[in-house]
């Protein structure tokens, strides 16, 4: 974590819940479910309209769901510090995805809040960046175009959001890509311009989820340093969804090791290996008891 004095954490998650319908994969509804009285209301916090918190029971409503409810999320509380690294690792379908969204104002949890800056997070906002897994660009706009929707959305004139998309296309390593169709980017170019385009409106979070996990390996080890390089130029707050242990290693200063649905933290590892880092630092003694250690913690939480 770059050295920026005693700061509060700039993201506070506090016991967040997350249930779904299996039949139709709906959430949990917030607005009126029964919670050990007639019809009590939440609201965003995750409080009862009565006041200071009536959380939701979740009393037979297990990782099986068997009255027609999946619960995703058991509880999860975590805090962020500005200008961290933080990387979440777990077995695949345990609620990373589901964490995230919820973090970033996609979706509503059943229980719990989530803060950014101080203010709860229940809709999407712009500070805020998010990539996907797939690179979800538009095939009929440029690399540039692609870069700069975010700001002709938000009503900045085409010149002024172009000019701010190419100094972003440069960032990312893609400078004389800039009249390119995503149909002639390789996988690897493809997520820098969504990079790019998250980092756009200058986010204080940046949300990424399994950003190189559809990359051969080489070019995946070539995007972990392009993050690096941009995360210390851009000062931006990171949380990375990641199912290689040895990425989340080498890229974070801090890992959070979820166990299976439903998704609670089963350990944390502070990353202390000095950075700048490169692909080298896999030799280090140190990098490999790291890997040990968040691997014997996936083991014991029996993902």
């Amino acid at each position: 974590m770059k050295e920026s004095g005693v700061n509060e954490p700039l993201l506070v998650v506090e016991n967040l819940r997350m249930d779904y319908r299996r039949s139709t994969g709906a959430p949990l509804s917030r607005q009126r479910r029964r919670n050990g009285s007639e019809g009590t209301p939440l609201s965003p916090s995750g409080k009862g309209a009565g006041g200071e918190g009536t959380p939701l029971s979740l009393a037979g409503r297990g990782a099986g769901g068997e009255d027609g409810w999946l619960q995703a999320l058991d509880g999860i509380s975590f805090q962020v510090a500005e200008g961290e690294f933080l990387c979440l690792v777990g077995p695949s379908g345990c609620g990373k995805t589901t964490l995230l969204r919820l973090v970033a104002g996609l979706e509503r949890a059943t229980g719990g809040t989530v803060r950014l800056a101080g203010e709860i997070v229940d809709r999407p906002q712009r500070a805020v960046g998010l990539v996907f897994q797939e690179p979800t660009l538009m095939p009929w706009r440029t690399v540039e175009a692609n870069v700069a929707l975010p700001l002709e959305v938000d009503g900045f004139r085409r010149e002024e959001a172009c000019r701010q998309a190419r100094g972003l296309i440069d960032l990312v390593g893609l400078a004389g890509f800039e009249d390119a169709y995503p149909t002639q980017l390789s996988g690897g170019m493809a997520q820098r311009v969504a990079l790019a385009r998250a980092l756009v409106h200058d986010p204080r979070l940046l949300l990424l989820d399994e950003p190189f996990g559809a990359l051969d390996a080489l070019t995946r080890e070539r995007m972990g340093q392009e993050l690096l390089r941009i995360w210390q130029a851009r000062c931006q707050t990171v949380v990375m969804v990641t199912h290689s242990v040895p990425e989340a290693v080498l890229l974070a200063d801090r890992i959070l090791v979820l166990g299976p649905r439903p998704a609670s933290i089963a350990a944390e590892v502070v990353v202390d290996l000095p950075r700048p880092r490169t692909p080298q630092a896999a030799e280090m003694p140190a990098y490999g008891a790291l890997a040990r250690r968040v691997r014997e913690a996936l083991d014991r939480a029996g993902a």
